[in-house]
């Protein structure tokens, strides 16, 4: 037999051992996904042994290919390869699939596993995580030079994927960025967990991207076809113009001779029955689990070294070249102009701009780039013609900036920060919950923060979302009182290993005298100390101010508290430790109250849906004011 014979014989066992993995990692759990795995067999191992560069010895090599399975439910096919390649898997790795602590859980986590980029699962997220790894690699690259960043971003996705809206939104910016280190390979087998995809879908996926401007190859039935997939993707990589599409005609559960095109085969359909017969079919062991030929893993581990020098002589260091931010300048700035009033979100913006001078920063916002403060005087906007630009305009697509900032963020090196009004945060949530789960470094600047939004009335005016937003575990949330909490509210962000909400006002707000910069950045202290309080009063925001207009002529304490996770975190406010005023302590927030009572006796909120009207009228009707203060201070707790 020829050397070549052989390696293709060596090819096709290595195939049907990653489809017997895939069937009996799920089987040992009792859980998973077996057949969408099985049929992305082929395509796994043309990209990990033949078209992705990466080094399983070096998994954080910088210019590496960036590998993302954003149909992340088939997560097994991913730990398979991971396994075979040498990402530091074993077998026993495998058999724990799905169990607690495991290194395999039942999507891909980032950072858990190495090999893995990002965090997939909900449909559509990786490739909109995808959409913003690319623009950061080109960010580098037109930055450094090819030299030292030259990859290309890989992502597999399926029907769900792309029925999700936020793959709609990413796919359009992509195409009108034209990224061309983008590869999305759409695996379409017609397959949905409630029966064909004809059930719920007529549109032409193929014309659908060629709308958006991507190049397009249809590989139709060619899901078993090496040759024609290596050449597919090599010439998705040589595009340089677009990012390219590439349609894979696959049948789920394949080969198996009774669940091939199944329904059930998207999830958990190959018991011991299924899984013999289908092993018997391929030319395995049918009784033997988890079964990987000596002459496959040589094969499969002889791939994920060929990189390997080229990564271990690779010393440029990204993180190097970053830059440094300062905002000392602007610090002084507000120190100096107390009694001035200015909008947390004009303050915001001018930090930003301070903070983006020497960082890798790319900013921008979702049609309201303007509104929120995300504007870089002077900058370029980023584009094909300007791939270096720092301003990003992300259109009307709040979902999918969100999830393209994590992929900018979890790409390394880049700090995307995005802006849209705070009631609209609830449009990418899902984003917003992955970043936190990613610990990704991204800065959100939600603006117009409460009723005080004005005349657009309660569709505009947020009243939930930032109690919303803490529950979030992970996420930072800062809502500051004034100009100089914002300079606090920033050089926090900036030093967060994770996701930040600032929570700014568009109306503007007088800076205050007794803020501190500092003290802010523990997340909660006190503007009024009395001898003698009758209350305390404990706000945030734009109600700190309020707070303290009633405190000149009030005996009672003011604690301004513009993070509940810094102060949690610095333990900076203490029941306990004030538990002779709890009876008494009063918080203001120009929001919902729920939550409130672990920090105070009683709130002062907003427990229902806002009003059309200028902004100081809506807050004064809806309970925001002095009076509703005074009322509660006097009241005492009766």
């Amino acid at each position: 037999m020829s050397e070549a014979n052989q390696n293709l014989e060596v090819e096709r066992l290595g195939i049907n051992t990653i489809r017997g993995l895939a069937m009996d990692a799920p089987h040992a759990a009792k859980s998973g996904h077996q057949g969408t795995a099985m049929a992305l067999s082929p395509l796994a191992h043309v990209l990990f042994t033949r078209v992705l560069r990466f080094s399983a010895k070096y998994p954080n090599w910088f210019n590496r290919d960036r590998f993302i399975l954003s149909a992340g439910h088939a997560s097994i096919l991913q730990y398979a390869m991971l396994y075979l390649t040498g990402y530091g898997l074993t077998l026993e790795d495998l058999k724990d699939f799905r169990q607690l602590n495991s290194l395999t859980p039942g999507h891909p986590e980032v950072g858990h596993t190495a090999g893995v980029e990002v965090t997939t699962g909900p449909l559509g997220q990786g490739f909109a995580n995808a959409v913003g790894m690319a623009i950061s690699e080109r960010w580098l690259r037109a930055k450094f030079g090819s030299d030292k960043v030259n990859h290309n971003i890989y992502v597999v996705c399926g029907d769900g994927d792309l029925s999700e809206g936020i793959s709609h939104e990413a796919a359009s910016l992509a195409g009108s960025q034209k990224l061309g280190n983008l590869v999305c390979i759409y695996d379409d087998n017609h397959i949905t967990i409630d029966g064909p995809t004809e059930l719920t879908l007529s549109d032409d996926a193929g014309k659908r991207f060629e709308a958006y401007g991507w190049n397009v190859i249809d590989l139709d039935e060619s899901g078993e076809d090496l040759e024609q997939i290596e050449n597919a993707l090599t010439a998705a990589k040589s595009n340089a113009n677009s990012p390219t599409l590439i349609i894979l005609r696959t049948h789920i559960g394949y080969p198996s001779p009774t669940l091939t095109d199944s329904p059930s085969a998207h999830g958990y359909a190959f018991k011991e029955e299924q899984i013999f017969e289908t092993k018997k079919l391929m030319g395995l062991p049918p009784e033997e689990s988890f079964y990987v030929p000596p002459e496959v893993l040589d094969f499969y581990r002889s791939a994920g070294q060929r990189f390997d020098e080229e990564a271990e002589l690779y010393s440029w260091d990204p993180n190097e070249n970053m830059g440094t931010w300062d905002l000392t300048s602007i610090r002084k700035l507000y120190e100096e102009n107390i009694g001035d009033a200015i909008a947390t979100r004009v303050a915001s913006g001018v930090c930003l701009n301070a903070a983006a001078e020497n960082l890798a920063i790319i900013a921008g916002g979702a049609d309201l780039t303007g509104n929120t403060g995300t504007v870089l005087s002077g900058a370029e906007q980023l584009s094909s013609d300007t791939p270096d630009g720092k301003q990003l305009f992300y259109g009307v697509r709040e979902h999918a900036m969100g999830a393209i900032m994590n992929g900018i963020a979890l790409h390394g090196c880049v700090i995307p920060v995005g802006g849209t009004f705070l009631v609209f945060s609830d449009y990418m949530r899902p984003a917003i919950r992955l970043a936190a789960l990613s610990k990704a470094k991204v800065i959100y600047s939600f603006t117009h923060d409460s009723v005080g939004v004005g005349e657009d009335g309660p569709t505009h005016q947020p009243v939930e979302q930032v109690m919303s937003l803490r529950t979030i575990p992970g996420l930072l949330v800062i809502r500051p009182a004034d100009a100089k909490e914002t300079v606090a509210a920033w050089l926090t962000a900036l030093q967060h290993d994770g996701p930040t909400a600032l929570i700014l006002s568009r109306q503007n707000l007088p800076i205050l005298a007794e803020t501190n910069v500092n003290l802010a950045q523990k997340g909660s202290y006190t503007l009024k100390q009395h001898e003698n309080p009758e209350a305390t009063l404990i706000a945030t925001g734009s109600e700190v101010s309020l707070c303290m207009e009633y405190a000149k002529n009030e005996a009672v304490n003011v604690i301004s508290m513009p993070s509940w996770e810094l102060s949690e975190m610095n333990k900076a406010f203490s029941t306990d430790r004030d538990k002779e005023h709890l009876s008494n302590v009063i918080s203001v927030e120009a929001g919902v109250t729920l939550g409130w009572s672990q920090y105070a006796s009683r709130s002062i909120g907003i427990d229902r849906f806002g009003a059309s009207a200028p902004g100081n009228e809506a807050m004064e009707s809806l309970g925001i004011n002095l009076k509703s203060i005074d009322d509660e201070v006097k009241r005492k707790g009766d």
